[in-house]
């Protein structure tokens, strides 16, 4: 069994990773193509609950079932806020980076 201090580890170590090259090949080593696609999928219907997309235009767009859409909305409203602190810090990085390029 997987103790909290290996957890914390892992999470210890994908903080390390230092470009998007990396985390992709930290990844592509840590999971199975499968489970990247989840995790891939989730992300992206995180996205498009953010844009306040239809679930069912959701499930149309991504070839999920309503069912996973309404998982992740769960999460997205009751988890551990992790969707929406990284949503809000993606907002902001594109935000700035229109500005510097004065769009």
């Amino acid at each position: 069994m997987i103790t909290a201090e290996e957890e914390q580890k892992l999470y210890e170590a994908i903080l390390c990773i230092e470009s998007v090259d990396e985390c992709r090949r930290f990844f592509e080593d840590l999971c199975t193509p499968s489970e990247i696609e989840e995790f891939s999928s989730r992300w992206l219907i995180a996205r498009l609950l953010n844009e306040k997309k239809p679930y069912r235009q959701i499930a149309s767009e991504t070839g999920v079932s309503t069912t996973t859409v309404g998982r992740v909305a769960r999460y997205v409203r009751h988890g551990s806020n992790g969707y929406n602190v990284i949503l809000g810090r993606q907002a902001k990085k594109s935000n700035f980076e229109q500005k510097k390029k004065g769009i």
